[in-house]
């Protein structure tokens, strides 16, 4: 038991921290927003009597966003069983690109290898309770016996969805590796894709493009998007070049969308889609188009006080 009333300054500092769990777990970062505004009120709705007995309010705080969070994900599904098209996370900007600057929440999730969009697309393959127990784990460093508190499971058990959970990843990203890390390489990459682009040049997009490179797009039923990933280097490129011709005064540009180089297309000031890339042996293997404006709300956030 605390000798002492927690300190809500220590108690509201967690919030970068559950806020960078919440979004890698929920890959949404309104969602991950409201899951911590719920686990403040839960502790907030504690007696002072009861907020003296915990220990560690840190791990409190976790804890219950933890749960908050496995409770989300199985509704998630529901939900996204019924989405129009295909569901693609919440794209992120580099905090030092932000509108407004690199405000709270978690200077926008504090970017990390972690939530690059190829690490969160595989995070979305998994079960809600492999997701939180690799989560907690191998990003965060949370001990399995910890971890089992979470979701209701022994330690042994969250070990065994863990080690299911990274054979997922490994599986999935072994082959780009080294390439995908490769950071100023993809930039140099997406930079003479986006010339290509604009230059409408398909032969050049063609030769940028894997011959097996999927686009998937993310319109949510509320714009324009493909419903089905579109498949094979040439039918990229084509698809590129029709929908260029459909958008005269669509401006193109260079910016960093979840830790690694991206490219934004806006519209008379307004970001319309962000496009993340995954790449390998110097071609670029998946394209990721998020165009649902409510996923592109930080994109497009006014400046604020």
């Amino acid at each position: 038991m605390s000798t002492s009333d927690p300190d809500p300054r220590a108690i509201f500092g967690e919030r970068r921290h559950l806020i960078a769990l919440a979004y890698r777990l929920l890959g949404s970062l309104t969602e991950a927003e409201d899951a911590v505004q719920e686990t403040y009120a839960r502790w907030y709705g504690l007696s002072p009597r009861q907020q003296e007995a915990v220990e560690s309010p840190g791990a409190w705080l976790t804890t219950v966003a933890g749960r908050i969070c496995l409770d989300l994900l199985g509704s998630a599904r529901v939900r996204r069983e019924r989405y129009v098209g295909a569901w693609i996370p919440e794209p992120l900007p580099d905090r030092t690109e932000w509108i407004g600057g690199p405000a709270d929440p978690a200077d926008r999730v504090a970017l990390h290898e972690s939530v690059n969009m190829a690490f969160l697309v595989v995070l979305e393959s998994m079960t809600p309770a492999e997701r939180v127990a690799f989560v907690l784990h191998d990003v965060f460093r949370y001990p399995f016996a910890e971890i089992a508190e979470i979701i209701a499971r022994s330690p042994a058990a969250c070990r065994q969805l863990a080690t299911s959970a990274r054979r997922r990843v490994r599986a999935a990203q072994a082959p780009a590796e080294t390439a995908a890390t490769a950071t100023a390489g993809q930039a140099g990459l997406v930079r003479r894709f986006k010339e290509a682009w604009e230059a409408r040049d398909i032969k050049a997009l063609v030769g940028l493009l894997d011959p097996d490179a999927t686009m998937v797009a993310d319109g949510g039923g509320l714009v324009g998007a493909a419903l089905r990933p579109v498949e094979g280097g040439e039918r990229i490129a084509q698809y590129l070049i029709h929908m260029a011709a459909k958008a005269p005064g669509l401006m193109l540009l260079e910016r960093t969308v979840n830790g690694r180089p991206g490219l934004v297309a806006q519209y008379a000031g307004t970001t319309v889609t962000v496009a993340a890339f995954d790449l390998a042996a110097d071609r670029i293997t998946h394209i990721w188009a998020v165009r649902n404006p409510e996923k592109l709300r930080a994109w497009n956030r006014e400046d604020t006080p």
